[in-house]
């Protein structure tokens, strides 16, 4: 690395290739994406709203414990899974359930956390995801460590690493871009500026002039990009991602969009923002902007709503199932082998439902 720094510093404003009104953008250094890549960001689109939405309705039948939506940032998440290769891998937080069914995930495995019936619903190797994280930036030293094993074992394996503005204010945060910058990691760490870290904004959580800066001390090249602009998130990400793959390193991106929603169903937001303040993010709506700037003929459009019904319908169905409980899985994957105070434990409760079977 030289002694110039001018390589590590992000946009002065945010990369752009498709404004509001669904006009495009000219960016000296980044190009529109093909419109396949476009036309499948959209179909993903349009079902990522449409799995929101049915989320947020099964909280209120009861059939989700809780839901944080994705509503309005459901770009940043089609782009990290769309811009990722079948051997990458992809590090979520609990808002990202759009990006791990983007990975191949069958969206009622997606939601068993957030149901309360296991820990995680999938296999993190078939897909190459890993658990939800509730607490904030936790998977992110994890996401490092998946990319330095695939380093050093000579793997073109790319790990794209989620989090949220509210995650850069956690030690893990740092550590992980630390950890990442000195091994020279293929990671591509992914900031959903969403504005909130709950009911905290930004102003109060950071006096940088954007997130994107955090990278700088680290010597790890940021970038800032419309994270409600799906067309600019896969060229900005896919040229991270292509770099890490390349061995160059980690990079840091940006995202600026806004969570439309509360923060989850338990979650007041008009206690902290203001109606106007959501109306302003309205108008640039990632869907509607695509949409519109495609303008694809409508027995196009009338294909990719009724696959959204179907996951939707499959989401729906899947949940109404009702689960008999084990017991014993709360003792099945603890250890790899079981230690004598865990069977002690597994032994006493067994002997608790057979007496309470007999009682009844």
């Amino acid at each position: 690395m030289t002694g110039d720094a001018h390589h590590l510093l992000p946009t002065a404003t945010p990369v752009s290739l498709i404004g509001p009104d669904g006009h495009p953008v000219a960016d000296p250094a980044h190009s529109l994406p093909a419109p396949g890549d476009l036309r499948r960001a959209l179909a993903a689109l349009i079902t990522a709203r449409r799995l929101n939405d049915q989320a947020y309705a099964l909280v209120r039948q009861g059939r989700l414990a809780v839901y944080p939506s994705s509503h309005g940032q459901e770009a940043c998440q089609v782009a990290s899974a769309q811009v990722l290769a079948d051997g990458d891998w992809l590090f979520p937080t609990y808002r990202d359930t759009v990006a791990v069914v983007g990975r191949g995930v069958d969206p009622v495995e997606a939601l068993t956390l957030l149901k309360g019936d296991w820990h995680c619903g999938w296999d993190p190797y078939e897909h190459r995801v890993a658990p939800h994280a509730t607490p904030l930036a936790t998977q992110l030293p994890h996401a490092v460590g998946v990319a330095h094993a695939a380093r050093m074992r000579g793997e073109p394996t790319v790990v794209m690493a989620l989090c949220g503005d509210g995650g850069t204010s956690e030690g893990d945060f740092h550590e992980a871009l630390n950890f990442a910058a000195v091994l020279r990691a293929p990671v591509v760490f992914l900031i959903q500026n969403n504005e909130y870290a709950i009911s905290v904004p930004l102003a109060r959580q950071t006096a940088a002039p954007s997130l994107a800066y955090k990278g700088i001390g680290y010597g790890i090249p940021s970038e800032r990009v419309d994270g409600n602009d799906v067309a600019a998130l896969l060229s900005v990400l896919g040229s991270a991602v292509a770099r890490a793959r390349a061995g160059e390193g980690p990079q840091l991106v940006e995202a600026h969009t806004y969570r439309m929603q509360a923060h989850t169903n338990a979650d007041d937001a008009t206690r902290y923002r203001t109606a106007d303040e959501v109306e302003a993010w309205v108008m640039r709506d990632p869907l509607t902007r695509l949409s519109t700037f495609l303008d694809l003929p409508a027995d196009d459009m009338t294909a990719m709503n009724d696959e959204a019904e179907r996951v939707a319908a499959h989401l729906r169905d899947g949940l109404n199932r009702d689960v008999e409980p084990d017991a014993a899985q709360l003792f099945a994957h603890v250890y790899a082998a079981p230690t004598a105070q865990l069977r002690e434990q597994e032994a006493l409760i067994a002997d608790e439902l057979l007496r309470d079977g007999a009682a009844r």
